[in-house]
């Protein structure tokens, strides 16, 4: 959604990648649905080379197992072209709720049963939220967004005083005092904020897997194409201005793969997605 990470990150790219193509990039945000909507547009768009689409695990990895029907193949119908990055999820509440762990949070939703609610753009982080909840007993109601942005309007608000998503969404919030962050899910803690714990020092980790934004094109798009922009988009990352600004300063952790190892990588993610979806109890809508 406009504000969000890959937003941001996907507007500062582009003008990059249009000064060195000569070709105008034009940002269309779809958001909602799931990321459903994004989806269908990407898949539908002629394979020309002049649709690029960028997209997190919801549409490639997690809806075919939370929706019964969608309207675009998460496999066939798209042309894997490099992940950008995965994302260093956090978990953030309002400063108000004078909370600094999940169990205090959880301790505090019992004693406010009904009142309190969370958001989390992410269907993995959905899936570890509902988990949590049904194995604590928190009480905490899941009020959707459209993406990062008008998820921290809510926790800043009050409205929705808990979000689990992008650190660098709502890193200037934490530095700030007016959100606090409890813990995140890398694999190690964010040098942005390293007195945080993560979901693998809790035990936590087998709940969820690692958020993404990666650019894809819709299927068929020419090969020389997929290379071409994969390679701009290389170069383009790895100048070291734009990595320190653009990813690291915003808890983003660059990956950078070829087409057939991000087609790999998006397999192997089902898997765990459909596990994971299965051992929380979801049923597909």
């Amino acid at each position: 959604s406009p504000g969000g990470i890959s937003d941001v990150f996907l507007r500062a790219l582009g003008e990059q990648m249009r000064q060195r193509l000569g070709q105008p990039i034009v940002v269309e945000n779809r958001a909602g649905g799931n990321m459903i909507i994004g989806a269908r547009a990407c898949a539908e768009a002629p394979p020309d080379g002049y649709t690029l689409c960028v997209m997190p695990g919801e549409p490639l990895t997690y809806n075919q197992f939370q929706f019964r029907n969608l309207p675009y193949d998460p496999d066939k119908s798209f042309q894997p072209i490099t992940n950008f990055f995965f994302l260093t999820q956090t978990l953030g509440v309002s400063t108000k709720l004078n909370v600094k762990s999940l169990a205090e949070l959880a301790a505090l939703s019992k004693a406010k049963a009904g009142t309190l609610s969370y958001s989390a753009p992410s269907s993995s982080l959905v899936v570890f939220m509902e988990k949590w909840k049904r194995d604590t007993g928190a009480d905490l109601v899941k009020v959707p967004f459209k993406g990062g942005g008008d998820t921290v309007n809510g926790i800043l608000s009050g409205v929705t005083p808990v979000g689990f998503l992008g650190l660098g969404n709502f890193l200037s919030h934490v530095r700030a005092g007016t959100i606090t962050a409890i813990l995140t899910d890398g694999e190690q803690r964010s040098e942005l904020i390293p007195d945080v714990t993560t979901l693998g020092e809790l035990g936590l980790d087998r709940d969820h897997t690692r958020a993404f934004f990666g650019l894809l094109a819709p299927a068929g798009t020419p090969r020389p194409i997929v290379d071409k922009v994969r390679a701009e988009v290389v170069r383009i990352v790895n100048e070291p201005a734009f990595r320190s600004r653009h990813l690291i300063e915003r808890g983003l952790v660059p990956a950078l793969n070829m087409p057939e190892e991000f087609r790999q990588f998006l397999i192997d993610d089902r898997v765990r997605a459909e596990r994971i979806v299965r051992a929380a109890g979801l049923a597909p809508q």
